[in-house]
């Protein structure tokens, strides 16, 4: 559990009535306005007799809470704490009057004295620290005022909703109430408004996959076969960063979408290179999909980086059943053919030997007859024909017939990428423009 996060403080306050029937009344009788030493000399001979204060005074129970958050897992849904638990209460039988204002008191009193038994509802494991002594202060004020200061580790839960995951935002709670008395013997009530009773530090929210967006406060009332209680909440809600996952998914996402968009280029003979292009970023594509999931719990709906991984990978699949269809209507006719070739040699044979028939005949004239001024011009013409025919001739023999570009290589040439561009203008402004849901998990709302 790493990265350093926000600090908060929490002020509460309540009041005390009497103990209803049933319950034991203190064994120590209400005194006030004791003796310094008698009151300590009280507290040492009673000990832990000092039970819920007898007193129905309208008094301010303050708790306050400066707080380093640890950590978030997304995959187990909880979040890490650290707290300075300060509790603030007023005990009548605990006026004194003295030499001094407040009476500093050990760790070991705090157990022989009266205390809220607050407790975290929804904390998974609470850890008090003891080192190098127990993180334990209490302080008792002249006028009965108590302070208790304790630090904890607090497990707690936080509910997520990851529909619009990595675009998601959260809102983490931390209650915390009486055990064991109901709300007719402990009342909790904020102090201050919702505005003011939790502050966070400037520095406090350094979480390396979230930002502290706000934060608020509420109350409520749980009903068991017991009685009601009250139950005091704090809500954290946190917006999750998207760098991480824009450079580790989606570019790979994006390059290889276009990676596959290459093949609509290369010529439409070039089956071994269309085929790696198509197969190469198909499973590509799957391996992206299978890593992303790995760090998500195991919900039952589609997220929004599924979606976009989804449709990415239709395209990728999409760009391979193209390549099939235009390898299908290509024609064969560049291909080699034996026959053919057997036949053109055969072709090139009888020709060679015409224009040999030709040269014998020119060249058995008479060395007396006169040739007419004319011959020598049929011959050249004769032979120039032949040469002429004979050029004319390899030429066909060599030529080999390509198809043209295809039609449908042309069409995906401007659809695909048009269609790809329109999906990220629209799902980027939709997810990155909508406002952090967070506000129906509050129940102060």
């Amino acid at each position: 559990m790493g990265g350093r996060a926000f600090s908060f403080r929490l002020l509460y306050c309540g009041t005390f009535s009497q103990f209803r029937s049933g319950r034991q009344t203190p064994s120590v009788p209400l005194r006030v306005g004791l003796k310094l030493s008698s009151l300590i000399k009280l507290i040492v001979r009673v000990g832990s007799g000092l039970n819920h204060p007898l007193s129905c005074y309208r008094s301010r129970l303050v708790s306050q809470f400066l707080s380093a958050l640890l950590s978030l897992l997304c995959l187990s849904q909880e979040y890490t704490v650290d707290v300075f638990f300060r509790q603030s209460w007023k005990d009548e039988r605990l006026k004194f009057h003295g030499p001094m204002n407040i009476l500093p008191l050990n760790n070991l009193m705090a157990s022989k004295i009266w205390t809220p038994d607050t407790f975290f509802h929804n904390g998974k494991k609470s850890v008090a620290h003891n080192m190098t002594m127990p993180n334990k202060l209490l302080r008792i004020m002249e006028d009965g005022t108590l302070l208790y200061t304790m630090r904890l580790t607090v497990q707690a839960e936080c509910p997520m909703h990851l529909e619009d995951f990595p675009m998601d935002s959260h809102s983490c709670p931390l209650k915390f109430g009486s055990y064991a008395y109901t709300k007719t013997e402990v009342t909790y009530i904020w102090s201050r408004n919702a505005s003011q009773s939790v502050d966070v530090a400037p520095d406090g929210s350094r979480l390396n996959q979230y930002d502290l967006v706000g934060q608020s406060v509420g109350k409520e009332t749980i009903k068991s076969s017991t009685g009601e209680y009250t139950v005091m909440t704090a809500h954290f809600h946190l917006k999750r960063k998207i760098g991480y996952f824009v450079i580790q998914t989606y570019l790979p996402c994006i390059m290889t979408v276009i990676l596959s968009q290459v093949s609509f280029w290369l010529n439409r003979e070039s089956v071994p290179a269309r085929t790696v292009f198509g197969v190469t970023t198909v499973l590509t594509m799957t391996t992206l999909s299978i890593s992303a999931r790995n760090s998500l719990p195991k919900v039952a709906y589609a997220t929004a980086m599924d979606w976009f991984i989804a449709v990415c990978y239709a395209f990728v699949f999409s760009a391979l059943i193209e390549f099939a269809t235009v390898n299908y209507f290509t024609k064969r006719g560049w291909a080699w053919d034996g026959k053919s070739v057997i036949s053109d040699k055969k072709k090139e044979a009888a020709i060679t030997k015409k224009n040999n028939a030709y040269a014998v005949a020119v060249a058995n004239y008479a060395p007396n007859i006169t040739k007419d001024s004319t011959l020598p011009t049929i011959s050249k013409c004769a032979l120039g024909n032949l040469n002429k025919t004979t050029a004319e001739t390899k030429p066909e023999q060599n030529k080999k017939t390509f198809n043209s570009v295809s039609k449908i290589d042309r069409i995906s040439r401007i659809m695909f990428p048009v269609l790809f561009g329109s999906f990220n203008l629209v799902y980027w402004a939709t997810y990155l423009n909508r406002e952090p849901v967070i506000k129906d998990l509050d129940p102060s709302k």
